[in-house]
């Protein structure tokens, strides 16, 4: 029995759980908001028959406005992930007195006004252990509250096809059913030569925003990207200081920081600073500034420069057609805040799953 489900999407970005929900047939974004104009912006670009609202949840007049839309779409189905910089790994770790972190009552009240048939909640994995577990315990209290059942725990993309390791709370909550979180899809894990060695051209400071390929796809996963793209776009790398590749000569492939004199190793206290990718392992977690050398591992694995946007938007697992706008700094916060698609795919495909064998007619 085919069902529709009909999605909001909230703080939504650029568009990668959408995106990713959009690759099973059944899933369909008809209403889109988050806060910032330019990730809004790409969204739009990429999903045209989406309403994308730009504003603030908690304003009354934006909920207002997203509320009566989702009402009028028929909206079945709530996704996103609130903002989690105050519940990260990384940074202060404010928890408790972090405003952004109880954004979360914004997204469940309008859960309770709209009354989905099912809705999902996307977090950093630190969400699950934030100011002892409280923020946790809070979130599926309240879930629970409003009649739902809820699922939850940690998907690391990786399992899923994505060539990262990318560890994200999930939260899948249904009023009919448990839905249980999906299992690995995938025996083998797709690696970073998967993912961009036909990619590996450009030096620092080349490449342009639109371009045609100069190599042949060289691994199923890259012609999986390219399906539906005459033409590759975001492909440009860092213009580093001329002191930064001298760095990167000095750093042989797949090696890091180690390599480095002792006189040129800077300031950075964390060991992974300087890192070049490996091959044929998963790349660590993509953040917000994988264009600086000096950031992370996020280094070629023997070209002198950064991975580029459309190398990194590869490692989430964006396709080829799947086009970033907006400045560079805008571009890094799009690729490094989104959810991969392909696991968005994979909580799409057990929600309908579990629909299908329960016989429900949304």
């Amino acid at each position: 029995m085919n069902m529709e489900f009909r999605v909001l999407d909230l703080f939504c970005g650029a568009g990668g759980l959408s995106w990713g929900l959009h690759k099973n047939k059944n899933f369909k974004t008809v209403v889109a908001l988050d806060f910032d104009k330019n990730a809004a912006n790409t969204f739009k670009k990429n999903m045209p028959e989406v309403e994308v609202i730009v504003g603030d949840i908690t304003e009354n007049d934006i909920k207002e406005k997203i509320i009566d839309l989702a009402k009028k779409k028929k909206v079945n189905m709530i996704a996103g992930g609130p903002p989690c910089q105050g519940y990260s790994m990384k940074g202060k770790k404010l928890g408790l007195a972090d405003p952004r972190n109880f954004l979360f009552r914004e997204y469940l009240n309008i859960v309770e006004e709209i009354q989905p048939k099912v809705f999902i909640i996307e977090n950093v994995k630190g969400l699950l252990i934030a100011s002892n577990g409280w923020f946790k315990d809070e979130i599926v209290h309240s879930i629970e509250k409003l009649g739902y059942n809820v699922e939850y725990g940690i998907l690391n993309a990786s399992d899923f096809g994505v060539p990262q390791s990318r560890e994200r709370t999930i939260f899948i909550c249904s009023k009919e059913m448990h839905i249980p979180l999906p299992v690995s899809t995938v025996s083998k894990k797709t690696t970073v030569r998967d993912a961009i060695s036909d990619l590996s051209y450009l030096n620092s400071g080349e490449g342009c925003f639109e371009q045609i390929y100069s190599i042949d796809a060289q691994s199923n996963y890259q012609k999986l990207m390219r399906e539906g793209s005459g033409q590759l776009y975001n492909h440009v790398a860092s213009n580093h200081k001329a002191v930064a590749i001298e760095k990167l000569k000095l750093i042989p492939p797949e090696q890091g920081k180690e390599c480095l004199p002792e006189e040129m190793l800077g300031k950075q206290k964390f060991k992974t600073t300087w890192g070049r990718l490996k091959w044929d392992e998963v790349s660590p977690t993509i953040d917000t500034r994988f264009d600086a050398s000096s950031n992370g591992t996020n280094n070629h694995p023997y070209l002198h420069r950064a991975i580029t946007p459309r190398e990194a938007a590869r490692l989430q697992s964006f396709d080829d057609k799947f086009i970033f706008y907006g400045s560079k700094v805008y571009i890094r916060k799009q690729i490094g805040n989104a959810v991969p698609p392909l696991l968005a795919k994979a909580i799409a495909d057990q929600i309908e799953q579990c629909y299908s064998r329960k016989g429900d007619s949304l």
